[in-house]
């Protein structure tokens, strides 16, 4: 790399470093401003103390965990399957998780307004009718064109036909051939699904808003109204949370290959 490649570089991180941390400095000034001068945490205590926002916190972490198990539960078993027993039908189910980028989150709302009625009703039965987890169904659909291209990268990466039939070949049921030899070796792959499936989640306003349910998004919004600053607070603490995850499967994905590599060595 010459002298002049690496100054161009780091003109261009500071550039896009700049772009991007101007707003999030100057919302941070904001939710920090005291309406009579000064500065305070006022705004940002208000997450976890205000009576709107932070049941409003624990009903979107609580569908995003929901929404992850659920993805993971319906896309792994089934793309392993179709890898090995029905080849056939990737294009199909590719098709199918791609989807849901194409159709608009109103489109999706009016198809499925007739079926989430059958859905609240039968979810009343143990409580949760009239509560926002109800949304997690649409979610999986929505996060299932992210995790389906993290976890299609990964299995592509390994040959899960040879692993499987080695484990077959030893003993193994499918169960065990799955959770034992198939996963741990597609983990960073579920690891980006799912942490890209909790930032769609948690960002997600306009499903919420059209279907009447309050979720983080739209309590933030309906904050913003009356409060700003705890608005703009709770809106960088999910920026934040977002960054976090990603640092984390960054740090993750790092120290699984060093392992790997180093096994590998050895």
């Amino acid at each position: 790399m010459t002298r002049r490649t690496r100054a161009l570089r780091v003109v261009l991180l500071v550039l896009f470093g700049i772009f991007f941390l101007l707003p999030i400095y100057a919302s941070a000034l904001f939710s920090l401003r005291r309406p009579g001068g000064g500065h305070s945490m006022a705004a940002w205590t208000a997450i976890v103390s205000d009576d709107q926002l932070y049941p409003a916190v624990l009903v979107s972490l609580g569908l995003a965990f929901v929404s992850v198990v659920l993805m993971l539960l319906l896309l792994v078993p089934t793309m392993i399957w179709v890898r090995l027993r029905a080849p056939w039908a990737r294009r199909l189910v590719e098709f199918l998780c791609l989807l849901p980028l194409t159709i608009p989150a109103l489109v999706i709302v009016v198809g499925l307004k007739g079926v989430y009625a059958w859905v609240t009703y039968f979810l009343g039965f143990i409580g949760l009718g009239e509560s926002a987890l109800a949304l997690t169904f649409i979610y999986v659909v929505l996060t299932l064109p992210y995790a389906y291209r993290a976890l299609d990268t990964s299995l592509s990466a390994i040959d899960l036909q040879t692993l499987a039939e080695a484990a077959r070949s030893l003993g193994a049921g499918w169960t065990a051939t799955i959770t034992r030899v198939v996963v741990p070796n597609i983990w960073s792959g579920m690891l980006s699904a799912s942490f890209i499936a909790i930032a769609v989640v948690l960002g997600e306003y306009t499903i919420a808003s059209l279907m009447g349910y309050q979720n983080l998004q739209v309590v933030i919004v309906l904050l913003g109204k009356t409060d700003g600053p705890t608005s703009v607070a709770a809106s960088l603490a999910t920026i934040l949370l977002g960054f976090v995850l990603l640092l984390v499967l960054s740090l993750a994905t790092r120290g699984r290959r060093r392992h790997v590599v180093g096994g590998a060595v050895r």
